[in-house]
């Protein structure tokens, strides 16, 4: 993973990816993970997603990592919220409420350091990530998470078309990550084209991961 890349386009506010409503598939299929009240959700390369407070209004607790603190310090001013910032390991830890964020390498977090996880919510991580990073990435979130259910929305298109990220993740791909693992389940596909403003096929896909 280029850390340097990701660092430059939040430090130049290049965050094109940035939604200012929570994830409408979050919004719709949540339900689907029958999480209890104060379930703890875990979005991975979280950046200032406003998914977070989005959870947090649902009665969920949420954990997150993402490389630039920058972005960190954001969702918890968007919250009015002053965290508290402790060292954990090579990570700093920003808490605050129902809210737990770690700043630094996602593969130096560990499952002692992030807690109890109830629920995956991936929807940027995985299509943020080259090829020769994504078995690496899955393995290790199925560690630190100790096999989670997740909801995991990806793109599908023919890559050679289009540099990425966002990157794609065909349904081949995910059965190798995830198969041995998890029960996998499409519960949408939709076409994508203008949300990326593409002229070629484009679908967005979500997937239910669900533990064997």
């Amino acid at each position: 993973m280029d850390y340097d890349f990701w660092r430059e386009r939040w430090e130049k506010n290049e965050a094109g990816w940035h939604a200012d409503e929570p994830n409408p598939h979050l919004v719709k299929y949540i339900d689907a993970m029958s999480l209890s009240r104060g379930a703890r959700v875990f979005i991975p390369l979280c950046g200032k997603t406003v998914d977070i407070p989005w959870l947090v209004s649902k009665g969920y607790k949420v954990c997150g990592v993402e490389l630039s603190e920058l972005a960190i310090g954001q969702v918890f001013e968007s919250m009015s919220l002053e965290p508290e910032v402790t060292a954990v390991g090579q990570l700093k830890k920003y808490s605050a409420d129902c809210i737990d964020l770690f700043v630094g390498d996602f593969f130096e977090l560990t499952a002692v350091d992030l807690g109890p996880v109830n629920a995956i919510f991936d929807r940027g991580a995985l299509v943020a990530l080259p090829a020769s990073t994504r078995i690496q990435y899955a393995k290790h979130l199925q560690q630190i998470t100790r096999q989670a259910q997740t909801l995991l929305v990806c793109f599908d298109y023919d890559q050679s078309l289009l540099e990425g990220p966002p990157f794609s993740i065909a349904y081949d791909e995910i059965k190798q990550l995830y198969a041995a693992s998890y029960d996998i389940k499409q519960l949408a596909s939709e076409d994508a084209k203008a949300m990326l403003d593409v002229g070629f096929d484009l679908v967005e896909n979500v997937w239910k991961l669900t533990p064997k």
